[in-house]
């Protein structure tokens, strides 16, 4: 192996000091790339300037980008067809060097196809991968970038940061996508009452207050959910909001569960909270409940079957 790496070299330094490989390869795959990377700029100027979608923007610079990278390696190549039997030896030892030292950089250029190719993910999805989430707002050939949610920030709202994340973290993490397929998301509201509070009063009114605000997504949700029926095994036999009930330590739980689209989802809790507010500040029989300390005298206070016997 070491002597034929020797013997290319040899051969490769003999053409460049003859002078051919200067002006039959390499000048002319200079002025090649110089010439696709200039037909680009101006091609991606013309078309984005004609354009108003951001998205569409993007993706047609992704798009070029990748096009016109094809091309340069196909022009160039044809320069250099004839030293294809020196080059490839040389190249192929160099690659398994390479593979082994760059083994991150293997992985995330493989990662990348992978996302080109099955679309766990596109620009503009949220996504969750490990501790990370956000909004992805471009896809490299080494990593993806995202607009950073959750953190300090709550309900599942942007901090502004950009994070780069290395494409090679979809193979080792599970990526969790908030909007592929199914666009909406299910959201939960636990309105904690008293035992003593008008359980079934305050369930009334926590329904009327989710059908109010909540409803309406229900009918684009289920368009959504037949659309994505046909790709995933999905099963919801309620897309409506509904209101649950439980019990609790501290008292009855009513849980308001709703649909929402994922980038909705606080301001859409604010507005249902304040009509929860709202709605039980005019009621005198309904009360939150809270952590407390209470002291019961089973005499006094409990049922006359279960009291203790006095003496």
């Amino acid at each position: 192996m070491r002597e034929t790496i020797i013997e290319t070299w040899q051969s490769l330094n003999a053409a460049l000091r003859d002078g051919t490989v200067l002006h039959d390869k390499i000048i002319p795959s200079v002025v090649v790339i110089f010439l696709v990377v200039g037909l680009r700029y101006a091609l991606v100027k013309l078309v984005i300037n004609r354009m108003e979608d951001q998205r569409a923007q993007y993706r047609w610079k992704k798009a070029t980008s990748y096009a016109f990278s094809v091309l340069v390696v196909l022009l160039v190549g044809h320069f250099w067809s004839d030293a294809v039997g020196s080059l490839a030896t040389f190249a192929g030892l160099l690659s398994a060097g390479l593979a082994i030292a760059l083994r991150d950089v293997v992985v995330n250029v493989v990662a990348w196809a992978y996302i080109l190719w099955q679309h766990p993910f596109r620009v503009g999805d949220r996504i969750e991968i490990g501790e990370t989430s956000g909004d992805v707002i471009d896809i490299g050939v080494m990593q993806f970038a995202l607009i950073e949610t959750r953190n300090w920030v709550k309900a599942d709202q942007s901090t502004g940061r950009i994070i780069h994340v290395p494409n090679g973290r979809i193979f080792t993490h599970s990526t969790m996508n908030y909007t592929e397929g199914f666009n909406y998301i299910w959201d939960e509201l636990r309105v904690p009452v008293t035992f003593e509070s008008d359980w079934r009063a305050a369930k009334a009114l926590l329904t009327n207050i989710v059908n109010e605000h909540a409803e309406h997504v229900a009918i684009p949700a289920e368009r959504d959910f037949r659309r994505a029926s046909g790709n995933y095994l999905m099963m919801y036999s309620k897309l409506t909001p509904i209101v649950y009930t439980s019990i609790e330590q501290n008292g009855v739980i009513l849980t308001m569960r709703f649909l929402t689209e994922p980038r909705k989802r606080r301001t859409l809790q604010e507005t249902m909270w304040e009509a929860v507010l709202d709605a039980f500040g005019q009621r005198p029989d309904i009360s939150f409940a809270y952590p407390t300390t209470r002291f019961f005298d089973s005499a006094a206070e409990g049922k006359s079957q279960t009291r203790a016997p006095q003496m």
